[in-house]
């Protein structure tokens, strides 16, 4: 599981990458959004890339399972997407939002603040998994929805303001970066199948 984790992590490194160069550029063009227009776009976003992971997650679950219990499956979808997903879309971006000590840095708890569209997201991507259990595209969209996610969620804090410094844009790649790279692995890879046999287990589908 370990040598597979790697694995996967590393295949991801360039496409992660481009997505957040991509995001630096994006910022660049959105920074001056009104807070309002980000919340909401962030809140499509946000519920779009939780629907995609509870899909793979799900698919993951059921193919390497075979005949899965629906109660836990239930389970591992919902929290492999909406708990990393909130990671990844919230808490990551947030810590970068604290070391730039951003204006308007508030985290943004998708599960409580929009729960009724987050939650359903959830439902309906389990739902999806099961009946469809195709992994391949649904993880490419779910890393790119991710990077979009991340980026709306510091553009909110951004306060209509930027600053040109390497140092800004860096540490908004980095942070862009591991909200990314580390849980969409995680999420639609490693966590379903810490609840599959050794001798089950394998990749995307």
């Amino acid at each position: 599981m370990f040598k597979k984790i790697l694995k996967e992590l590393k295949n991801h490194i360039p496409f992660t990458a481009l997505g957040a160069f991509g995001g630096i550029l994006l910022i660049l063009i959105f920074y001056n959004l009104p807070f309002k227009l980000s919340y909401r776009i962030f809140y499509i976003f946000h519920p779009l890339h939780v629907l995609l992971s509870a899909q793979v997650t799900t698919a993951m679950y059921k193919v390497y399972k075979g005949k899965p219990k629906i109660i836990l499956m239930l389970l591992i979808g919902y929290f492999g997407s909406v708990g990393i997903g909130t990671l990844s879309d919230s808490i990551i971006p947030y810590l970068g939002e604290i070391i730039l000590n951003l204006p308007k840095r508030e985290i943004h708890l998708g599960f409580i603040e929009e729960w009724q569209i987050v939650n359903l997201s959830a439902l309906i991507g389990i739902l999806i998994g099961y009946f469809l259990p195709k992994t391949k595209f649904f993880h490419a969209g779910h890393v790119l929805i991710s990077t979009c996610a991340s980026l709306f969620h510091i553009i909110m804090a951004l306060g209509g303001r930027i600053d040109l410094s390497f140092f800004f844009a860096f540490t908004i790649f980095v942070f862009l970066f591991i909200a990314v790279w580390i849980p969409c692995c995680s999420s639609d890879i490693v966590f379903p199948l810490l609840f599959v046999k050794s001798e089950q287990k394998g990749g995307l589908h």
